[in-house]
């Protein structure tokens, strides 16, 4: 192995090498310091015989004179084994928890590998949250990836903590089912409410969890979602497991990547970030999916904070583009103390409507989700006219549809952090709401469901 003595320039996690030849784009390298100690690097520019080096640990302590580098010939890569299933890793991969490495089944290559569409299968059946609001309007099927929108202060962390705690897939006891969670630029506080979480709830046995602190390198953040869906990769269509793999916070990702971008002096884009944001996002949302030949999957819950509660801000937009479909959280609904206060009108899953019905769920769900969907619309247009003439001008009509809104956002929507829902209890629940409004106005359900389902008496309860 040739190593390199001395660099020609340092700045902020980068440095520079002149003379070094061989070298390809990606490619890991070993950084000997001056007093011994090692640090990765990875390239991620050539020019000629120049290498721009990004380094992982950061590069303070690094001299430009006595400063040997050696190249590895390979791109980054993380042990892989079962036995990551219960530990705790940084944003590099690396054992933080105390209980010593991993003993590697394989290596992966962090940034995954290359799928044939043709070789995708369509994503069929659905993963059990016990959220109403999301296994009724906003279903998550197995192989998705479906993202949450939140904003600073709302309570998405209580939510992925909640998913983690309930998820499963419908159709097993939950022995092939596991959850790989990647948390980005948290605090110190927030980090150790997932591990204590994780911990006192019973999954951490089938949770692996990446945790990259908002005082650790912004190159390990990085990493860290990728170091993520290599394992959830390995995992899924190697041991054919089905995986659930929740990234939180996205946001400190991409602005992570934006001062990576400025200190190697690209040209921004929109707000600063890099023009290549959109592929480098897609080039980890397109890792969800089922491959054929495998019997697992891997199903993506993005956690982001818009700036502002800006949907239009270039990292929600970029990602709605690629994903199928949005959890958006509500800011008032929040702060009424409904949990979770989800947007029901702005959420929306493309692919619930192939993983849903009576061969995966129950044959009134795509009619009751609609009828929800429809008559909650109507609560927001009554409550915009009471909000003009006044609530007792409204007719007798508005006035039910009124008591409905609220009704379901107390019942419904507001759910407890230990709840777990059934579908059927979700279902039967929504059923009990909509027999608060008159038969003729549940225009989205056949007669036949109705007469099956609908029960004014059992809405009584909602007073």
């Amino acid at each position: 192995m040739i190593q390199y003595a001395g660099l020609s320039e340092i700045n902020g996690p980068l440095v520079c090498l002149e003379g070094a030849k061989g070298v390809s784009y990606d490619e890991i390298a070993e950084i000997k310091l001056e007093d011994g100690t090692k640090r990765l690097g990875r390239v991620v520019e050539m020019q000629g015989d120049k290498v721009v080096l990004q380094v992982f640990e950061g590069t303070n302590g690094i001299s430009l004179t006595n400063t040997k580098i050696s190249f590895t010939g390979k791109p980054l890569e993380i042990p892989l084994s079962t036995e990551m299933l219960g530990r705790t890793f940084n944003g590099a991969g690396k054992p933080i928890d105390g209980l010593g490495e991993v003993f590697p089944q394989k290596y992966g290559d962090i940034n995954g590998r290359a799928l044939n569409p043709v070789a995708r299968s369509y994503p069929r059946n659905y993963i059990h949250t016990g959220i109403s609001s999301i296994d009724a309007l906003m279903t998550l099927i197995r192989g998705q990836k479906l993202p949450i929108f939140s904003g600073s202060g709302l309570s998405h962390n209580k939510l992925a903590v909640q998913i983690v705690k309930q998820a499963k897939i419908a159709d097993s006891e939950g022995k092939d089912f596991a959850v790989v969670f990647a948390a980005m630029g948290v605090q110190n506080d927030v980090a150790e409410y997932f591990r204590r979480s994780f911990e006192e709830t019973g999954v951490i046995q089938r949770v692996c969890m990446f945790l990259n602190l908002s005082n650790d390198p912004i190159i390990e953040r990085i990493l860290t979602p990728r170091c993520a869906l290599t394992v959830a990769e390995y995992l899924a269509f190697e041991k054919n497991m089905h995986i659930l793999v929740i990234m939180t916070d996205l946001t400190s990702y991409c602005e992570a990547l934006r001062e990576f971008s400025s200190s190697k002096g690209e040209i921004p884009g929109r707000k600063g970030y890099p023009g290549y944001l959109y592929s480098d996002l897609a080039s980890m949302y397109e890792r969800a999916g089922v491959v054929e030949g495998s019997t697992g999957s891997v199903t993506q819950i993005p956690i982001l904070t818009m700036p502002n509660d800006d949907i239009t801000h270039p990292i929600p937009d970029l990602t709605a583009y690629i994903t199928e479909g949005q959890i958006v959280f509500d800011r008032n609904l929040d702060q009424t103390g409904i949990y979770p206060g989800l947007s029901v009108l702005l959420s929306l899953s493309r692919l619930m409507k192939d993983g849903i019905g009576e061969q995966y769920t129950r044959a009134d769900h795509a009619d009751v989700s609609n009828q929800l969907f429809a008559c909650y619309a109507r609560v927001q247009d009554a409550r915009a006219l009471a909000s003009v003439i006044g609530e007792d001008e409204l007719s007798a009509s508005d006035k039910a549809i009124m008591k409905f809104g609220t009704m379901f956002e107390k019942y419904f929507l507001n759910q407890g952090f230990n709840e777990n829902r059934s579908m059927d209890e979700t279902l039967d629940l929504a059923w009990d709401l909509l027999s608060l409004l008159p038969a003729s106005e549940l225009d989205r359900v056949n007669e036949q469901l109705i007469k099956e389902h609908y029960h004014p008496e059992n809405a009584k309860r909602f007073v």
